[in-house]
């Protein structure tokens, strides 16, 4: 969606904002004046991109893939071409760009389009080899059709095939040069009406290329070979060359190549011309990444890409096709990515990119967004990754720069994080609409990566990176981040701006029946060098119990105020105090419910009991802490990280498989892989101060527990003022939903949001004497209730519905069932409009707001 400004293509504000890469790209475009780059997608897509924070998106109705984009040079205007057989013209200087004129074909297929510099005429080209001529200005076809039979030689029987190209002569547009794909070339007299030449090689073309003064052309074919033609010599190549082709003692002909899907032939005054092409490579080069070949005089680069050439084009200094081009950059389109390479210095560099378009470089595995951030924060996190640039990139400005950037109309700071399946961490900046990367963060940097095949696990876990993301828990004001990964283990940070390098020394204990596979997901034992930014201050690792693996987290949660952690999974939760480096609570999900609970949960089936390291047996009900490792990092500014390696509970029988008794539950956090199993995990958490019984008078620190089931209970947590912390025994079910519980909020008797305590951000790593001026602090507590008063409205979310409770007294004032058909993927209490609203995305596509209303005495939504 627009963002910016573009001279000449209206500005304006679309209602959705896409960010990342275009999904299954098939074509390009370039303006060379305006400097705006367009890019057309498979399933109809059209994105527009200028400088950073200028881009706008459309869409075809008919959703069919666009097959050619030219643009009306520094017109503001695009003419698509899709493979429905349709040319569109889009109108980019209106405030939101539109279709102006359609025309569909119903007898012939488009295959290939050519828009002159300049010019009022659109050459269409067809699948029979005839070629059409529509009027841009009135988008009308002419009565001027190029039949292939007269294009061809009359004694030529055997229909050419497809147009597979059209171009006019840089020095006579009134000559037009149309490629057949069965390899024969017709430079076509537009007033005489006839073929003044006509060139033929028995190999297959697949693009065609001008040099600039006229007397020249290249054609590039499907045996990897380039054929240069003089206009006045149809009889025979001037030169033929296999770009790749390995060279034959014999005199002969050079062994065939892959085809040369493309080839680009650029003059410059002062030198040797450029000649760009892709493909065309030896076929021994069997798994070899796609290719981008330089040709400038007597030298050949050979550019690898990552991902498979879709198309490119060389940039020029000039729109004049009859001058000295004078290349400076080429865009190339991949599948998954865009680049841009300098042509102007020495080995090509490449461009640094600042689109967002490297949001899915791995891809995303969860998401948080965070509005209304501390104004400091930002410019902090790109403080420091700044300096996380990698080097080798070109010198020179982003060449594609038009438009003119326009600020978004958010007067707060809005950050985005994402977690991917490698592993990495990225922090965007959402300000102002366009996303641009602040800072990254490599998780796998904390563990050891197996260096052998006998180092690897050879279970059944599912085939996925070790250390993908599977959910972060963010606190802005205090910069603690907490991340789970897919491999049962969290790691906590603290935000630092100075750099320190700390030492490993890992000390272990085993139980008999509890022990680490070999695997990658191992703390690092060498020294780790921790960069300005996020640095670890603790890592906890779930293991495995007689060869089962650990269920994943599925909660989260970080209080900075309370310095604690809590997680859980499908078989309980645990509370980590991170200032202290010690576990405080580990409880299964059946001991949260007290005895007199009617929502208590049922017993599970039975379970071969386990004999702990030095003890007696203990039932499965009862929850397993193995302590496998103490490490602390022993450095001169006396940091430490200690890893807590400890297991819930086993994982249950029906879990396993019969056969081979492997784990064989799905790890992945998508909803069709979700276990919708009887079994009841912990789903969401929530820090507050409310209300933990329902006669208390004052608020105390509390964390509401949310369940897969539908219940959400209170713990309530003591917090003395030494600093020894220490959790109370759950205090029953507060409330029942239907569906698993998805988000907890507090709300005051005004119906504003009560956001966590939290503390405010010093630097660890700073003396003492400058952490001494930065205070910590909480914020003021709610007001007490008075005796028979509710002062709190807890409002609830679950996949199926929602409630809104009075507190202390527990009383449900409201309950809305969301869907009946569908269920709620993701939601969240959010202020809109100046109200607070539950916000909720559905598995059916659908996302529905339920406002909060405060009547004078009573809430509703």
């Amino acid at each position: 969606s627009r963002t910016g400004q573009v001279p000449g293509y209206g500005a304006g504000a679309l209602p959705t904002v896409r960010h990342g890469f275009p999904y299954q790209p098939s074509s390009m475009a370039f303006d060379p004046v305006q400097k705006i780059l367009a890019i057309g997608t498979q399933t109809g897509a059209l994105r527009l991109f200028g400088r950073a924070g200028v881009e706008c998106y459309c869409q075809h109705e008919s959703g069919a893939a666009v097959i050619q984009l030219q643009f009306l040079i520094n017109e503001g205007a695009l003419v698509s071409a899709l493979a429905d057989d349709s040319i569109h013209l889009w109108n980019l200087r209106q405030k939101i760009p539109a279709i102006l004129h359609s025309l569909k074909f119903n007898k012939e297929r488009i295959t290939y389009c050519h828009l002159p510099f300049q010019s009022k005429w659109l050459y269409i080209g067809t699948e029979r080899g005839n070629i059409h001529i529509v009027n841009v200005e009135s988008f009308t076809l002419s009565g001027y059709v190029i039949m292939w039979n007269k294009a061809i030689e009359l004694s030529t029987k055997t229909h050419p095939g497809p147009v597979v190209h059209i171009s006019d002569n840089p020095m006579d547009e009134g000559k037009l040069l149309i490629g057949f794909e069965c390899g024969v070339v017709v430079l076509w007299d537009l007033k005489s009406k006839k073929a003044d030449y006509r060139y033929n090689y028995d190999e297959a073309i697949h693009s065609v290329a001008w040099h600039h003064e006229g007397k020249q052309f290249v054609c590039s074919h499907s045996d990897g070979t380039l054929t240069t033609w003089n206009v006045r010599a149809p009889a025979k190549a001037a030169q033929i060359i296999t770009p790749h082709g390995r060279s034959r003692y014999d005199g002969k002909k050079p062994e065939p190549c892959k085809p040369i899907l493309k080839v680009e032939y650029k003059t410059t005054r002062a030198g040797d011309p450029f000649m760009v092409l892709s493909g065309g490579l030896s076929y021994d080069t069997v798994g070899r990444r796609a290719c981008l070949t330089v040709m400038h005089g007597k030298s050949t680069a050979v550019l690898e890409m990552d991902y498979p050439i879709v198309d490119f084009l060389t940039l020029c200094e000039t729109p004049y096709p009859n001058d000295f081009q004078e290349p400076y950059a080429v865009v190339v389109l991949l599948e998954k990515d865009l680049v841009v390479i300098d042509l102007g210095q020495i080995g090509y560099p490449i461009f640094e990119n600042p689109y967002p378009l490297t949001i899915h470089e791995s891809p995303v595995t969860c998401v948080e967004y965070f509005a209304d951030c501390p104004a400091e924060l930002i410019p902090a996190l790109y403080s420091v990754g700044s300096r996380q640039k990698r080097q080798g990139y070109s010198k020179k400005e982003w060449p594609v720069s038009g438009g003119n950037w326009g600020q978004g109309t958010q007067s707060y700071p809005e950050i985005i994080i994402t977690g991917h399946a490698d592993g990495s961490i990225k922090f965007w900046d959402a300000s102002a609409l366009m996303l641009q990367v602040l800072y990254k963060l490599k998780t796998a940097k904390v563990f050891e990566r197996a260096r052998g095949k006998e180092e690897k696990p050879s279970t059944d876990i599912v085939d996925e990176d070790p250390f993908a993301i599977q959910t972060l828990s963010w606190c802005p004001e205090s910069r603690m981040l907490c991340v789970a990964g897919v491999s049962a283990h969290v790691i906590i940070y603290r935000f630092s701006k100075q750099e320190v390098t700390t030492e490993v020394v890992q000390v272990c204990s085993h139980g008999p029946c509890c022990f680490l596979p070999p695997c990658v997901c191992r703390v690092r034992s060498s020294p780790l060098k921790q960069s300005p930014g996020y640095q670890v201050e603790l890592v906890v690792q779930l293991v495995w119990v007689s060869g089962e693996p650990p269920q994943p987290i599925t909660s989260l949660a970080i209080n900075s105020s309370y310095g604690l952690v809590v997680f859980g999974n499908s078989s309980g939760l645990a509370v980590v105090d991170y200032l202290q480096k010690t576990l405080l609570l580990n409880m299964g999900t059946s001991e949260l419910y007290s005895p007199s609970d009617p929502y208590q949960g049922q017993p599970r089936s039975p379970r071969k009991a386990r004999q702990p390291s030095g003890g007696e047996p203990r039932s499965a009900d009862q929850s397993m802490l193995h302590a496998l490792a103490a490490v602390p990092l022993a450095s001169d500014t006396n940091h430490f990280l200690i890893l807590l390696s400890f297991f819930l509970f086993p994982p249950d029988p029906a879990c396993l498989d019969a056969k081979d008794n492997s784990f064989t539950r799905s790890r992945s956090s998508s909803v069709t892989s979700i276990d919708r199993e009887s079994r009841e995990a912990i789903s969401s958490f929530h820090f507050c101060e409310s209300f933990p019984r329902k006669t208390d008078g004052q608020v105390g620190p509390c964390l509401l527990v949310g369940t897969t089931q539908g219940s959400v209970m209170t713990v309530a947590l003591s917090l003395p003022p030494a600093g020894d912390q220490r959790l109370q025994q759950s205090l029953g079910t507060m409330v029942r939903l239907k569906g698993g519980v998805l988000t907890m909020a507090l709300l005051d008797f005004t119906g504003a949001l009560l956001p966590p305590p939290y503390e405010s951000w010093y630097d660890p790593n700073a003396s003492d004497e400058e952490k001494e001026k930065v205070r910590r602090r909480r914020p003021a507590s709610p007001p007490a209730s008075q005796e028979g008063q509710d002062t709190q409205f807890a409002v609830v979310c679950s996949e199926k519905q929602a409630k809104v409770l009075a507190l202390p007294s527990q009383t449900r004032l409201y309950k809305h069932n969301i869907t009946e058909t569908s269920f709620v993927l993701r939601a969240d209490v959010v202020q809109m409009a100046g109200t607070n609203c539950i916000a909720c995305f559905c598995a059916n596509g659908h996302i529905m707001t339920l406002r909060y209303r405060r009547a004078p005495d009573s809430a509703h939504i």
